[in-house]
C-alpha cells in the first residue's frame, strides 16, 4: 500500500497477478525488467521523464524475482556490456541476500489491531532493542513471546534499531542497502507486521531507527541507476548522500517515500533518523525540514500519532525548533550530553569525548535545559559548540543512562551493570525515569543485563572486512581504554552480544527490575513526574557533597528527590517548602538491596531539612496538594 506517491517506486502488486515496476535510473538509455527464473525476454518499461521508467505487467504474481536490465547510453566495447542487470533501490524483499534478485510481494496482511491511533510521545517510555541479539532466534516473532513482560515492566514503545536488508546475517543494521526491504533472516515484511500487530494490541508504540545519512558498502548498487550519492560532501561511513546537488530531488523523493512507506505499510508510530548531522543539505528548504514535514502530513492523513525522532551531534535547536521560528520542527531530538555527564559521574572516565564534562553542574544544566553545551568551547571539538536550548520543552528530548551506541562503541561492549556497583544501576534508574524528558532504555537495561553489546558485522568481501577491523580499533584512539577489540566479522562477538532473559529470575537481577517497575509507576501515576516540563521544576547542586536535589510540582502534587553521588555519608541540605513529605522510595532501603538508611519516612520542611545522606542512590519524597486524587495517593502508598 503507498497513499502518497503515483505511481510509487519499486514493484508494487496490484493484484490478479499485476505488477507495477517503477525505477529512477537516469543513467540508463533504456531501461527493463526480466525474470531470472523464467529464462524470458526482457519486458521494456516506459520512459516517463525525469529518469523515471514504469510499466504495469502481467503474469507477475507474489514470490516472482526480478531484476532491472539497465541500457547505458554508450555503445558496447570490450570494457562495457551493453547492459547490465541489477536488483531494485527500492525492492522490499531480497530472499538470497543484498547480491540476489529482488522479489515481488504482496501488502496484504491481516491486522488483527484496527484502531490503533498512537500515543501521545510525551507518555513514551522507549526499550530500545535489536531484533538480532534480543533472543536466541534473532526474529520479530521471538520479540512478540517478550512484549508481556516489556509492558508490565511499564514501557510503552518499542525501539527497532534498522531492519532494512543489510549484507549477510549479523549486522547492527547501519550497513544496510535496500531501505525498502526488510531483513530476510529477522523474519522479513510479514515477520515485521506480526511485531507492530502484537504491539499495538498490547497498547505499545513502535519506533524504526532508519538510517538516510549514508548506505552501506557492500550490496550498495545504488550507483548504478543515478546520482544518488556526491562527492561534494563526505561522512564517516562513506559516500554522502545528494540531498542538495544536481538531480537531488529525485533522490529525497526516494527517501521520503521510504519513510511514509514505514508510516503507511508497516503503521509504525515514530520513525527515530540516524546522525542527521551526516545529512548535508545547505538548500533553502532542508531535507530533514521536507521529510519531517512529510510525516506530520501523512500523520494528519492517516488519523494517527506518528512522529519524528533525529540523532544530532551537533547540538542545534534548529532540529526540533518550530517551522516558524526556522526549525525542522522534528518532535524530540537524542540529547547525548545527559548521557555524557552521567557516564563521567558513574565511572570517572575523561577520555575521549568525555574530557568535556567534568562537574555535577553540567549535569544540573541538562536537566534544566537539554544542552550542556550551548555555545561554549569544546576542548574534544577544539572549537565552540552548540546552541542554547533553554527555551526548548523537556518533552522534545529523549535521554539515556545506556544505548547500542554508548555501549557498543566501547572497545569491548560493556554495559554498566559490568562497570558500576548496583547501587548505581539504582542511581541510574531514578536519574533517568524520574527526569522530565522522554526516556530510553537499552535492552535488558531493566534488570541489568550482563552480555556486552559489540560491534558485529557478516560481510563476505575480505577486504572491506580488513578494512573494518581496522577502521574499528582506530576508532578507539581516543580513549584510554587498553586491549584488542573483539573481530567484528567473527560470529562468537555476536552470539556473545544476545540477551540472557534468564537472568531476570535470579537475585539483584529480578530486584532492579522492580526497582525501575516502580519508578516506571511512579512517573506514570504521579501527575508532577508525568507533566514533561522545566518549567515546573527547580535544580540545585552541591558539588562538594556530590549531591544534586531536584524538586517537581503540579498543580495536584510534588515530589523532591536528592540524587547522591560520592564516596562517604553527607550531611546534605534540602531546600523544600514548608510541609510534610512522605518517603515513597529510598534505594538505600535494605528492601532494594540497599546498605540501610536512616532517612526519615516523613520530612517536616519546618524541622528537618538536613539529611545524612549516603553515597551511590537516591531518595524521593512526595506531598500532595488538597486537589489531589485520592485513588493515586493509594496507588502510590
Amino acid at each position: 500500500m503507498n497513499l502518497f506517491f503515483d505511481p510509487p517506486l519499486g514493484a508494487n502488486y496490484l493484484g490478479n497477478d499485476r505488477c507495477r515496476f517503477t525505477v529512477w535510473a537516469p543513467f540508463a538509455h533504456t531501461a527493463g525488467v526480466c525474470f531470472p527464473d523464467r529464462q524470458s525476454e526482457t519486458i521494456p518499461l516506459e520512459k516517463m521523464g525525469g529518469g523515471y521508467f514504469s510499466k504495469i505487467v502481467d503474469s507477475v504474481s507474489p514470490g516472482t524475482r526480478y531484476v532491472y536490465r539497465l541500457y547505458r547510453r554508450h555503445e558496447p566495447t570490450e570494457h562495457h556490456k551493453q547492459f547490465e542487470d541489477w536488483p531494485d533501490p527500492a525492492s522490499r524483499c531480497q530472499p538470497d541476500g543484498v547480491h540476489g534478485p529482488s522479489q515481488v510481494v504482496s501488502s496484504a496482511f491481516n491486522w488483527k489491531e484496527t484502531k490503533w491511533r498512537g500515543i501521545p510521545l510525551s507518555t513514551y517510555i522507549i526499550s530500545e532493542i535489536h531484533v538480532g541479539t534480543y533472543s536466541k532466534e534473532g526474529t520479530f516473532d521471538a520479540v512478540i513471546s517478550d512484549l508481556d513482560r516489556l509492558k508490565e515492566t511499564g514501557f510503552t514503545a518499542l525501539e527497532l534499531m534498522p531492519v532494512a536488508q543489510f549484507p549477510g546475517e549479523r549486522n547492527w543494521g547501519y550497513d544496510g542497502v535496500f531501505p525498502f526491504a526488510v531483513q530476510n533472516t529477522y523474519g522479513g515484511i510479514s515477520g515485521l507486521k506480526r511485531l507492530v500487530d502484537a504491539c499495538h494490541m498490547k497498547g505499545l508504540a513502535v519506533v524504526l531507527d532508519v538510517v538516510y545519512n549514508h548506505l552501506g558498502p557492500e550490496g550498495n548498487y545504488f550507483g548504478k541507476f543515478g546520482d544518488y550519492f556526491t562527492d561534494f560532501y563526505k561522512t564517516p561511513w562513506g559516500e554522502a548522500i545528494n540531498f542538495d546537488g544536481p538531480h537531488s530531488e529525485p533522490v529525497r523523493r526516494f527517501f521520503i517515500e521510504n519513510a511514509l512507506y514505514w508510516i503507511s505499510e508497516f503503521k509504525i508510530d515514530a520513525l527515530r533518523l540516524d546522525a542527521i548531522h551526516a545529512i548535508y543539505d545547505f538548500s533553502a528548504f532542508p531535507f530533514l525540514e521536507e521529510l519531517a514535514l512529510a510525516i506530520h502530513r501523512a500523520g494528519e492523513r492517516l488519523n494517527r500519532r506518528i512522529y519524528c525522532i533525529s540523532e544530532s551531534a551537533l547540538n542545534d535547536t534548529r532540529v526540533v525548533r518550530s517551522r516558524k521560528l526556522g526549525g525542522f520542527n522534528h518532535d524530540a531530538q537524542w540529547n547525548d550530553d545527559f548521557h555524557h555527564c552521567l557516564h563521567i559521574l558513574l565511572t570517572g572516565e575523561q577520555s575521549g569525548y568525555y574530557m568535556d564534562f567534568k562537574s555535577l553542574k553540567d549535569f544540573a544544566k541538562a536537566w534544566e535545559e537539554g544542552y550542556v553545551y550551548s555555545g561554549q568551547y569544546s576542548k574534544f571539538r577544539n572549537r565552540r559548540h552548540g546552541n542554547s536550548s533553554r527555551n526548548i520543552p523537556a518533552r522534545r528530548f529523549v535521554v539515556f543512562g545506556q544505548n547500542h551506541d554508548q555501549i557498543g562503541n566501547r572497545m569491548l561492549g560493556e554495559r554498566f551493570s559490568s562497570l558500576v556497583s548496583f547501587e548505581k544501576l539504582k542511581l541510574t534508574a531514578g536519574l533517568v525515569l524520574l527526569s522530565p524528558f522522554i526516556p530510553l532504555l537499552f535492552m535488558g537495561e531493566e534488570y541489568g543485563e550482563t552480555a556486552p553489546f559489540q560491534y558485529f558485522v557478516s560481510h563476505t568481501d575480505p577486504d572491506l572486512v580488513k578494512a573494518v577491523q581496522k577502521g574499528r580499533a582506530a576508532e578507539f584512539e581516543a580513549f584510554s581504554w587498553t586491549g584488542t577489540p573483539p573481530d567484528p566479522q567473527d560470529e562468537t562477538t555476536f552470539f556473545r552480544s544476545k540477551l540472557n532473559h534468564n537472568l531476570i529470575e535470579t537475585g539483584h537481577h529480578r530486584l532492579l527490575l522492580d526497582f525501575h517497575k516502580q519508578l516506571i509507576q511512579f512517573r506514570k501515576e504521579i501527575d508532577s513526574l508525568s507533566l514533561l516540563s522545566q518549567k515546573n521544576m527547580t535544580v540545585k547542586v552541591d558539588d562538594l557533597k556530590q549531591s544534586l536535589f531536584v524538586r517537581r510540582w503540579s498543580t495536584d502534587n510534588e515530589i523532591f528527590c536528592i540524587f547522591r553521588f560520592g564516596n562517604d555519608i553527607e550531611t546534605v541540605q534540602v531546600p523544600i517548602p514548608s510541609g510534610r513529605w512522605n518517603k515513597i522510595i529510598d534505594s538505600w532501603d535494605l528492601h532494594w538491596q540497599g546498605p540501610g538508611s536512616t532517612l526519615p519516612s516523613l520530612a517536616d520542611s519546618g524541622e528537618n531539612t538536613v539529611f545524612q545522606v549516603p553515597p551511590d542512590g537516591l531518595v524521593m519524597y512526595f506531598r500532595k496538594k488538597s486537589s489531589f486524587n485520592m485513588r493515586k495517593e493509594h496507588r502510590i502508598g
